[in-house]
């Protein structure tokens, strides 16, 4: 029963927070995949990410999150 209910948990971090490639990440934030590459390899931004073998994926919270930080001005 508690691994069924992890299961649904799970699923439903998938659904409502999936995994993104990094050429679907940086199309979602507007740069190049080489350009994420490079600010996951020097550091220049602090973008969370998933390594899965040798894999990397982004949750779009993540990305969202970053670019809430790095939105200037408008409404608080």
């Amino acid at each position: 029963m508690q691994a069924q209910s992890a299961i649904s948990v799970i699923l439903k971090n998938h659904t409502s927070d999936p995994l993104l490639t990094p050429s679907e990440a940086a199309a979602y934030i507007g740069v190049t995949e080489n350009t994420l590459s490079v600010w996951r390899c020097v550091g220049r931004y602090n973008i969370p990410f998933v390594k899965v073998g040798r894999l990397v994926k982004y949750r779009k919270s993540a990305l969202d999150a970053f670019l809430d930080r790095r939105t200037i001005g408008g409404e608080s």
